[in-house]
């Protein structure tokens, strides 16, 4: 009786969440249709393009669903979980230009800085938004992951580009090595402290990147940069895994 009754409650948990989250998820996918349309006037795109953005939406909204608390307390997602959610429809169809590997013109190399800018000035504004209103651990999350996908995005543009080695996937990779490693060493998943140095040295990273895809900055100045911009990464997180890792810490 007591486990039927968790599940049921569970059910309307997963429910709550759905009428919660519906509305702004249906929104959200209007809005990365919109910026996808205008990628495929942009670069040259084949018809699979929009099935993989629409894979990587329900592969985000079922994130989004799954994350939530079953009992998130609100009466929808709040204003800066709604500008995380515009950040995602300006990201997603990025990602998905990387997996089509067009040839990018100059134009397209500028789309792209446009599009990643406005979603790094967004970034600020969900921030922004959040500490006004109180953040939540869902949000921070949110906010985390899509910080995460767009340096990736971002990396691999980069590469693909031929200004630089494969090396620069790291800056986009490290933070999902850094989770894989958590789970073989548990400590390595304990919360951190807030650092402004970890969020400067990210902000550093898509600025970084940002550059070394204009058209007017030539490969050997882009690895330079991009080396940099690595170098700082790998040495903020070996601060923080000296941190997690100290003695007293429970493996």
């Amino acid at each position: 009786m007591i486990q039927l009754s968790r599940e049921c409650s569970d059910d309307q948990g997963w429910q709550a969440n759905v009428r919660l989250a519906g509305p702004d998820l249906a929104a959200g996918l209007l809005a990365t249709l919109a910026t996808a349309c205008l990628n495929t006037w942009v670069f040259d795109l084949s018809n699979g393009y929009f099935l993989g953005v629409g894979f990587l939406y329900v592969v985000m909204a079922g994130f989004v669903l799954v994350s939530l608390p079953l009992s998130f307390g609100a009466l929808d997602l709040g204003i800066a979980n709604r500008v995380t959610l515009g950040r995602a429809a300006l990201v997603l169809p990025l990602a998905g230009v990387t997996i089509q590997t067009p040839v990018i013109s100059v134009i397209g190399y500028w789309w792209i800085i446009l599009v990643a800018t406005v979603a790094m000035i967004l970034d600020g504004v969900d921030g922004w938004v959040a500490r006004r209103r109180g953040p939540t651990v869902f949000g921070a999350r949110f906010d985390m992951e899509l910080d995460a996908l767009l340096l990736l995005v971002l990396s691999v543009m980069v590469w693909q580009s031929g200004k630089v080695g494969l090396w620069v996937m790291l800056i986009g990779v490290l933070r999902y090595l850094f989770v894989a490693a958590s789970w073989l060493r548990p400590s390595l998943a304990a919360e951190l402290p807030a650092s402004r140095r970890r969020k400067t040295i990210c902000v550093v990273q898509g600025v970084v990147l940002l550059v070394c895809l204009g058209p007017i900055i030539p490969a050997t100045m882009a690895s330079i940069i991009a080396f940099v911009a690595l170098a700082m990464l790998v040495s903020s997180f070996a601060v923080d895994v000296r941190w997690l890792l100290r003695p007293g810490q429970r493996c």
